[in-house]
């Protein structure tokens, strides 16, 4: 049967190779896939679900593969492993892997690659001849938009042979200077060096099981705050922008995924993590156990002023000397305020008054027209009634 993942905005995300070969390719909307292909079978996947399933994924290649793993962008995974590891890695994932000198090239590979099967692409006079083959369609892979390469399908290019038939300036005319210029210097040899080391630790998790199923809301609440302090205490004052909640049922594992916005505590992991639990709708199987998973993780940084112990440095007395007006201090009203005027004030640096500025928050909004012709009528009125006839 042709599967296809969407988005959130119910568009093709990723469509297997079945449903490729009848016209789904990514980006099509869902009635536009499904009109190509009555049979198609589309899931939407939430974004947040994604991201963590994407993050776990990139752990368990660290931990099986190698210890560098490049994931920045969803869907395609960048790793040093030997040719060996390759057919493993096909193999395991069942996945089409790319085996080449540089990841630009493996990605090419990939995608002419089938399902768990290794394309490699040969470095010398190989490597140009693989390049001349490369249809239109993987170009995406080096950042060429699809509707630049439709515009090139029209005029009868069938691959990256025909491209490289142009000149450089040609190129760049046609596609753009950015996506031609990045473009010209991948055919003229520029490839990315190597993978960066991987960082673990990206996901830390928390879980707990039961002797008997759970069926009850108040159990569930009970157990996710029993996992919220660990949680909490594994961050470590770091940021988290996904949780995902797993629930084990005898039905399968079922999951939910929320994203997070800082400040992290426990009540509020608590709230979210709950939320996650509902989207997984895993109550009515029963509960075996519950794993809670923080994804995205991050070091915060804050700027306090621009430059560290500002009012012992002499560079500070010497520009107020200067420019009297030139420093100011922001002062913090409410920073959860929802109006920007409210959420905080620029004050002078030596007395501390509201002085305002051209970065001072202002009212955005403005009345109605209907209640500023009412407006109007009651000036005009009031003009005429301050004068006698």
């Amino acid at each position: 049967m042709p599967v296809a993942v969407l988005n959130e905005a119910r568009r093709v995300l990723q469509a297997c190779r079945l449903a490729q070969a009848v016209g789904v390719q990514p980006g099509l909307r869902e009635t536009a896939a499904l009109s190509r292909c009555p049979d198609l079978h589309a899931e939407v996947v939430p974004a947040p679900e994604a991201q963590a399933i994407w993050a776990e994924l990139l752990e368990q290649l660290y931990a099986r593969f190698s210890d560098r793993v490049d994931g920045r962008a969803s869907g395609a995974a960048f790793l040093t492993v030997s040719a060996s590891g390759a057919r493993d890695l096909a193999a395991a994932l069942h996945a089409p892997v790319g085996l080449a000198a540089s990841p630009e090239l493996a990605h090419l590979a990939a995608l002419r690659a089938a399902a768990g099967e290794v394309k490699e692409a040969h470095p010398g006079a190989a490597e140009q001849a693989f390049l001349k083959l490369t249809p239109l369609a993987h170009l995406t892979a080096l950042g060429v938009p699809r509707s630049a390469l439709e515009r090139l399908h029209f005029l009868g290019l069938r691959d990256l042979g025909d491209l490289m038939a142009w000149s450089a300036a040609q190129r760049e005319a046609f596609l753009g200077v950015d996506v031609g210029k990045k473009l010209n210097r991948f055919l003229n040899g520029a490839r990315t060096a190597a993978v960066q080391k991987y960082r673990p630790g990206q996901v830390i998790e928390a879980s707990i099981a039961f002797d008997l199923p759970l069926t009850e809301p108040a159990q569930v609440d009970a157990a996710l705050r029993d996992l919220m302090p660990g949680l909490i205490a594994e961050l470590r004052g770091r940021l988290a922008a996904i949780l995902t909640v797993h629930a084990n049922t005898i039905g399968g594992r079922l999951s939910g995924s929320r994203q997070l916005k800082w400040p992290l505590d426990e009540a509020a992991l608590g709230r979210v993590a709950g939320l996650a639990f509902l989207d997984a709708g895993a109550l009515t199987l029963g509960i075996d156990r519950i794993t809670v998973q923080l994804g995205g993780l991050a070091q915060p940084a804050r700027m306090v002023g621009l430059w560290a112990g500002l009012a012992e440095l002499d560079v500070t007395k010497t520009v107020l000397a200067r420019f009297p007006d030139a420093l100011v201090r922001v002062e913090w009203l409410d920073p959860w305020a929802y109006a920007s005027d409210a959420q905080y004030a620029w004050v002078d640096w030596v007395t501390g008054q509201v002085r305002p500025r051209e970065m001072t928050p202002r009212r955005s909004w403005a009345p109605k027209p209907a209640v500023q012709r009412d407006q109007a009528v009651q000036r005009v009125l009031a003009f005429f009634e301050g004068h006698e006839p």
